[in-house]
Order: structure tokens, then sequence, then C-alpha cells
């Protein structure tokens, strides 16, 4: 079973999508988005430096984008499960079939910009605690009114909350844990980000999603969802929700998933699952971050397709090379 995961805010590096402009229709693809994500996909993915792009309100659209482009070069009818980390659920929906492109990097470009807004309300932030007790590490978060904002697994739990809540936790950590604070603008799923879930949920009303054609993980608690409603409430939900990665990945193993392609900008999540997911029935990985990857991935999927068994939907509608779905860290 071959899953194909989108990743979040923190993975994006400047320039990360020079190469892909070099691909036949790519750069018309690109500014297409653009439009409906209100920011410039092509100057956001090769030209921008690491500030810009580290902005929530452009970082965001610019992550669902890139994941929906490189999977037009993927067969993706014969990947059985998708999932995306925080803000890459949008791109993982699309890829199985609950939104079209253009509503994903709709939903994108919304979400980003209305989670800066919220940032800019109060002088929160985030901070990952690495190693020590998870019960003893959340029982830490809490005591300091902090709230755990991601669990990623291999031991790293993230806390998010009032900035002077947070340097009370670094000078304090839990045992055998170190605190490390992350360049995010805010704390993103906590209830600091209400504003953001409300303004996105006016604009995904007006959205009809499908089914999903393919298994599709949910941050909230690592479930597949089987309906296109109820994976769109979780979307907007999951702004002020903390992102269970760690129960995301169980689900990986429990359903016995053999193959995983990390879609660009790729690195981080493949990274989580090889330090979770160990031994004898280790995943293979292939990170997909150029187009010279594509052959990797090509052929990881040709030797990890799903079985004629899983087609949940005979002739379905499958992903078409112009990007219109007819059937894709730390927000």
């Amino acid at each position: 079973m071959l899953a194909v995961l989108c990743p979040g805010q923190g993975s994006q590096k400047p320039g990360f999508l020079t190469p892909w402009l070099d691909l036949s229709g790519a750069e018309d693809r690109l500014r297409s988005w653009s439009s409906l994500a209100n920011v410039d996909l092509v100057h956001l993915g090769t030209a921008a430096d690491a500030d810009e792009i580290r902005d929530t309100a452009r970082t965001q659209p610019l992550l669902v984008a890139a994941a929906l482009l490189a999977a037009e070069h993927l067969p993706m009818h014969d990947v059985s499960l998708t999932a995306g980390h925080s803000v890459g659920e949008l791109g993982a929906a699309a890829l199985a079939g609950v939104l079209p492109a253009e509503a994903a990097i709709t939903l994108a470009g919304v979400r980003g910009r209305e989670m800066a807004a919220a940032c800019a309300l109060e002088p929160t932030s985030m901070a990952a605690v690495l190693g020590g007790d998870p019960d003893e590490v959340i029982a830490a978060i809490t005591g300091h009114g902090l709230h755990a904002a991601n669990r990623n697994g291999s031991g790293q739990i993230v806390a998010a909350g009032a900035v002077a809540a947070l340097e009370k936790l670094a000078a304090e950590p839990p045992a055998r844990a170190r605190v490390v604070r992350l360049q995010v603008a805010g704390a993103f799923h906590t209830p600091y980000m209400a504003p953001a879930e409300a303004a996105l949920g006016t604009v995904a009303a007006g959205i009809v999603p499908s089914d999903p054609a393919r298994i599709l993980l949910s941050n909230r608690d690592g479930t597949a969802v089987d309906h296109g409603r109820e994976m769109l409430q979780r979307l907007v939900r999951q702004v002020t929700a903390p992102v269970r990665w760690d129960l995301c990945m169980a689900t990986l193993a429990d359903l016995g998933v053999t193959g995983v392609i990390e879609l660009p900008p790729a690195g981080t999540l493949a990274g989580l699952v090889k330090r979770e997911l160990k031994g004898a029935g280790a995943p293979e990985i292939v990170t997909l971050n150029t187009p010279d990857d594509l052959p990797a991935a090509r052929d990881l999927i040709a030797r990890h397709r799903r079985a004629p068994t899983e087609q949940t939907i005979e002739d379905g509608p499958d992903e078409s090379r112009d990007g219109t779905d007819r059937r894709e860290d730390v927000s």
C-alpha cells in the first residue's frame, strides 16, 4: 500500500519550485492559481527569500500549490492513501478527490491570510519540546497555560500560546527535554486562531465537496474520513484544533503502508515517518523535491500500487494533467 504525503508550513525553502517551472505548463498553472490565492506563486516559489516565504499568508497557498503541481506528474490513480500535515491537508484532500485543485488553492489563500491576521491580534508563538516523557511534557505545557498544538511523534510535541508563557516553559523545561522556539507568526492550532476558523468556514460553506476516492487521513485523530462534507468540516476545525500527526503515522502502520512519497518541499514528514516506523515493516520512502526525483517516485508507485480490489470507484474520475480534479509541519 502506497501513501502520498503533503507537507505543512515550515518545510518551505527559497527557490524550491524553480526546477518545476521547466516542465511544460507549470508556470501557467501557477499563474492561474496565483489569482485564486491572491499571491504571486511563481515569484514566491522561485525568487522570494526566506523571510518572504515565512509569511503565513504567502506560505500556505505556496505549499498547497507545490504539492498539487508535483502530483500532476504522478500516476495518482495507483495511490491508495493521502494525508497532509496541517495546511497540507488541503492538498491531500484535493488529491483524494474531495476538493477540486482550485478550491484547495482558494481555501489555502484564505486560511493563510486569516491566520496571519489572527496572529497580529496579540503576541503568541510556538516552541518544539523535544524529548522527555510525553505525559510529563503535556502536563508541563498545560501547566503553563499553553496548548499542545502539534504532536508529531518521535519525541516532538509543539507548545503554543502566549510568548511570556513560552519563555517560562523554556526556563523550566520538563525532565530530559529541551525547548526550541519556532520562527512562526503566532499560536497556530489553538483557540487564538478562532477568527481565522470563522472566516475559513464562511468560504468553505460555498464549496460542494465529493467523497474521497482513496483513503484520506485526518489530522484530528488519524482516522480515515469517508465523507467529503465531514472532511471539509474537519479542515475548517483544524485551524484551532491540535495536529495529531502521531496518530496519522500510527494509522499508516496499522494499514500496512509499504511505500511513502512526500511531495515538495519534501523531507520533514519523511523524516518523522522514518524515525517513527522502524524495523522490518518500515515503509520505503521517496522524497520528491525536483523533477529529477520523478522516476524514483513513479517506480515506487509501480512497485507498491494498490491492488484491483482496492479500486473502490470503477472507472472513476482521476486527476488530469491540467490539474482539474474530476472524481493535493506547524500550520
